[in-house]
């Protein structure tokens, strides 16, 4: 990796550590912190290489709320859980309320 993507990654890292828990965010959100709101695929990149557990990467899911198969060792279903486990609303279709709990950014 190159430095200039590590230190991307670093700063990824660094928002989504900010996410409290109970509450969710989207790529496209932390996207935008980072000041280019096409660079969800980048963030979802960072979240999904990261082995970081201080790093709570189950706090962000996609803009529709839906969860990623990424997640050792079920997948979304242990998407889900992490989630559940933090207070985090459904919806009856299955995807996070993020009208409930959507983050609303770093203060």
């Amino acid at each position: 990796q190159s430095h200039m993507s590590q230190s991307l990654f670093q700063q990824i890292y660094s928002i989504v550590c900010q996410i409290p828990p109970g509450q969710a965010a989207t790529y496209g959100q932390i996207a935008l912190l980072l000041g280019n709101p096409r660079m969800s695929r980048v963030v979802g990149t960072a979240l999904s290489v990261c082995r970081d557990d201080a790093v709570p990467c189950h706090r962000v899911v996609n803009r529709s709320g839906g969860l990623c198969d990424a997640f050792s060792p079920f997948g979304r279903e242990t998407h889900r859980l992490l989630l559940e486990l933090e207070g985090v609303p459904f919806t009856p279709d299955g995807t996070v309320d993020l009208t409930k709990c959507r983050w609303s950014g770093p203060n």
